[in-house]
């Protein structure tokens, strides 16, 4: 029987304290649509605008993996394969760069991507992706797609019935406290955040797992308190590393 799964996570910026790294995501994505031989890839970094250098680096990461048959998908100045339909049906992950989700969004649906991958997901290709590449699969989450100061999107693909926030416990941005107050006020439905290096595998719409490559990051379950305020559920992820 064919699942329709997702993989949504965020990344980590590697540091000495990291036994683990990004890679050990990707493996776990490309476990989830394997075994294969090939096992066919298709990254899309539409959020990066196509940017030679994403496109570099995941070719070269996925170079020594014998299995896997890797294509990039981009769409500057026009798409690189001649049938989307075809090419994108045909694989058996869907890897979607991180990046500015509100550009992703735009962009995919002049091309009438959101409908093909929506038919992906329907008939079993494993969408996946960091950041960007999670919240475009959810209804919506924080953004600094617009601005440097965090701003709702609501405008996501809406496969997964939920909000998204990633990088839950970036230092840099008030990223946790910005979701619970958009999720408590109503600016965002309910959902799930991620901390860095966590993951959530979504099997038809709901939570399968939790995964993460880092030891004590979490996700967290946000709603609304119905008064204004927000009520928050840990979700324990299983560590990759164990």
């Amino acid at each position: 029987m064919t699942k329709r799964q997702i993989f949504a996570f965020s990344g980590i910026l590697r540091s000495d304290d990291d036994p683990l790294d990004n890679s050990d995501l990707l493996d776990f994505a490309l476990a989830l649509a394997g075994p294969k031989d090939p096992l066919r890839v298709c990254y899309v970094p539409t959020a990066l605008g196509d940017h030679p250098g994403a496109v570099e680096s995941k070719q070269k990461a996925l170079a020594q993996r014998s299995e896997v048959q890797l294509s990039v998908l981009t769409l500057f100045p026009q798409p690189s394969v001649a049938d989307l339909r075809t090419h994108l049906l045909g694989q058996h992950l869907v890897l979607v760069e991180g990046g500015s989700v509100v550009n992703l969004v735009a962009v995919w649906r002049a091309h009438g991507l959101d409908r093909l991958l929506h038919e992906c997901w329907e008939s079993g290709v494993v969408l996946a992706g960091p950041s960007a590449g999670s919240l475009c699969w959810h209804l919506g989450g924080p953004t600094d797609s617009f601005r440097d100061a965090l701003d709702p999107f609501t405008d996501g693909l809406g496969f997964l019935p939920f909000s998204n926030g990633v990088h839950d416990d970036d230092p840099r941005q008030p990223r946790r406290t910005t979701y619970r107050r958009l999720v408590g006020e109503g600016g965002l439905p309910p959902g799930y955040a991620t901390e860095d290096g966590v993951g959530l595998h979504f099997v038809e719409q709901e939570l399968h797992e939790a995964v993460s490559i880092r030891p004590d990051a979490r996700a967290w379950w946000v709603e609304p308190d119905g008064d204004g305020g927000h009520v928050e559920r840990a979700v324990q992820p299983r560590y990759l590393g164990a």
